[in-house]
């Protein structure tokens, strides 16, 4: 006994060793994959992603403006036409409403009028500091800028605009236009990026300053006050895309750069790496502490067991010694393997429960031996029948019990029709038996609260029904 004892304790230690050091490669080689990943598929994928949302939402508001200034409408308005305020406003109404932006605006540099959907708002002024916005734009070189500012008549809250110049053929700036977007929905669509991709977006300028961002989860104003960023602040400033890395606060960080043309602005899309590669990590912890336990466990289990272990092994038996099919044993825990499956992917199951028709007169007439080769027959049947995908069992006496994988009623049905009729036309039971061999089965889909017994319980009053109903069919449940 001292012998066996050894072997167990010696096995016990082999496995664990064995299984730690699968574990620990595991752990590396999905570490290095996770990193790998990120940087290659992941990063680069969601930019793109993010990308085309921005397209939609923000890049879109600018090409309406853009086209609000380049429109000859607006020109001949400016230059002929301004005295006609509601010509203007219908149109700012209906540029508004087609393409369902938050606001439109018009400043005339002629009048210094400000015009927006609902009308003549103000006239604009140097003395204003809310009509700063308009004198620093026209000083600016640029053709159009975005700024987030308040305007009193559009209501509280923030507004991002986007302004446009439009000038005459001469090429001097007649007035400004553009749309206006709110920032909440700005804010919840970078939210949305954060949430869903664990990853913090933010937009700069080419001086660094941080235009765009989800409020109050981006606490730096320019790129400039982070020493690591600072320092690549001029490979960041550059066209097109790039991936780069650091390292802040101890911490490994990834961000991909790209250059948004239509915004003259860069999309920054940051990734933590622990973010990423945490689950690795606890997923490397949980599996020590599990094989650490189940190594004790079955240590525990064998050295409890060890003197009536071909007994156990006996009673553990999966397989049916006359059909070759597997037990009912086994078939319950194939059910219950099936039923957490069917939680997490949301698959299809069925149940046919299968019952052949006067078994006890065959036994009774033409003996037990006879029987038991109708019963191998029947289970030949079913493997040929039945798809291999599918998993048939032997539940007892001469009842089996099939469960269908990915399979609704109406493929469960579809199937015992099927072994109704492959089994009483099967010419090898005629000549065993000198008459047919029939047999009545109960159909039934899992449902998404049910468990073995409420599954069994149902398919069981499918066939009951079924043997009421005249027998040599089936019944669904």
């Amino acid at each position: 006994m001292k012998f066996n004892y050894r072997i167990v304790f010696i096995i016990t230690a082999l496995l664990f060793t064995l299984s730690v050091s699968l574990i620990g490669m595991n752990y590396y080689v999905s570490m290095n994959v996770t990193r790998a990943q990120l940087k290659n598929s992941s990063l680069p994928l969601t930019v793109d992603n993010i990308y085309t949302e921005i397209q939609k939402q923000i890049i879109e508001p600018n090409l309406i403006a853009s086209m609000m200034a380049n429109d000859t409408f607006m020109k001949d308005w400016l230059a002929n036409e301004e005295g006609d305020k509601q010509k203007v406003v219908k149109y700012l109404d209906t540029i508004q409403n087609k393409y369902q932006v938050f606001a439109t605006f018009l400043v005339s540099e002629k009048t210094q009028n400000y015009y927006s959907a609902a009308g003549l708002l103000e006239k604009v002024s140097d003395d204003n500091q809310n009509n700063d916005w308009y004198f620093s734009f026209k000083k600016t070189a640029g053709m159009h800028e975005i700024n987030i500012d308040k305007n009193e008549h559009m209501g509280s809250s923030l507004v991002m605009f986007i302004n446009h110049k439009i000038f005459d053929n001469d090429f001097h700036m007649i007035g400004a236009t553009g749309v206006g977007v709110e920032t909440s929905y700005i804010n919840d669509m970078l939210k949305q990026f954060r949430l869903k991709y664990n990853f913090t977006v933010y937009f700069i300028n080419e001086d660094g300053e941080v235009i765009i961002s989800e409020r109050d989860t981006n606490p730096i104003n320019n790129i400039n006050e982070v020493p690591e960023l600072s320092e690549i602040k001029a490979d960041l400033i550059s066209k097109g895309s790039q991936l780069f890395e650091y390292i802040r606060h101890g911490e490994t960080i990834l961000l991909n750069r790209k250059y948004i043309p239509e915004l003259d602005l860069y999309l920054l899309v940051e990734a933590k790496m622990n973010d990423f590669t945490n689950d690795v990590k606890e997923t490397f912890y949980f599996n020590i502490v599990i094989s650490l336990l189940l190594t004790v466990a079955i240590t525990l289990i064998v050295l409890a067991y060890v003197r009536n272990i071909h007994v156990r092994l006996n009673q553990l038996a999966d397989n049916d010694p006359l059909t070759g099919l597997p037990n009912r044993r086994f078939f319950n825990r194939s059910l219950e393997h099936a039923l957490l499956l069917k939680k997490r992917n949301n698959t299809r199951l069925s149940v046919l429960f299968l019952d052949l028709d006067n078994f006890k007169t065959i036994n009774d007439t033409k003996g037990h031996d006879v029987g038991d080769k109708v019963l191998e027959r029947i289970a030949a049947i079913l493997n040929s029948t039945i798809r291999e995908t599918d998993f048939t069992s032997r539940w007892g006496g001469e009842e089996f019990i099939v469960l269908l994988l990915d399979s609704d009623v109406a493929g469960a049905s579809h199937s015992a029709g099927k072994l109704c009729k492959a089994i009483e036309q099967d010419d090898l039971l005629m000549s065993l038996v000198d008459h047919k061999v029939t047999a009545s089965l109960g159909v039934t889909e899992v449902q998404e609260d049910d468990d073995i017994d409420a599954i069994l319980n149902r398919v069981d009053n499918a066939l009951y029904k079924a043997k009421d109903a005249g027998k040599n069919q089936y019944i669904v449940g």
